[in-house]
């Protein structure tokens, strides 16, 4: 994660910093942000995420960036947290075969809507579509989609 300072605003003895964050994921994912930082709030301005934050990332986004934040702005870390981030712990998504029937899930689910089934697994597990239709094929492999018709 990447915190740099964009500027300062000061108010009397009040001083408003607005801060760019980048957080770049191994899947090549990246979210950016813009957020405001005043005594005891953090606001965040702007949230851009390629591929797209589905609401519970949203919800949990200041919960990542917190502490980055505050050790930004000079503040020390609070006793007992973890260096590389705030108070609060990001979940460790799904990996490997425990995923496999999240995708297929997600994969018909599409499929009976109408919807591309490859962006909603993007959606779901938050790869790229690279990465994605890594995990189609393996579940695929697994048994638990149909195989891919012939190409002639």
């Amino acid at each position: 994660m990447a915190v740099w300072p964009a500027w300062e605003v000061r108010e009397g003895e009040r001083t408003t910093r607005w801060l760019h964050v980048r957080l770049a994921f191994r899947d090549g994912a990246t979210i950016e942000a813009l957020a405001s930082v005043g005594e005891g709030w953090v606001c965040v301005e702007d949230v851009q995420a390629r591929p797209a934050l589905a609401l519970e990332d949203l919800a949990v986004f200041a919960d990542w960036i917190e502490g980055p934040l505050a050790r930004a702005c000079g503040a020390e870390p609070e006793p007992g947290e973890e260096e590389s981030g705030g108070t609060h712990h990001r979940e460790e998504p799904r990996r490997g075969r425990t995923q496999w029937p999240v995708v297929a899930r997600a994969y018909r689910a599409a499929q009976e809507r109408g919807a591309d089934p490859v962006l909603a697994v993007m959606d779901q597990t938050g790869y790229s579509r690279r990465g994605a239709l890594r995990l189609i094929g393996r579940t695929r492999d697994a048994g638990l989609l149909s195989p891919r018709h012939a190409r002639r």
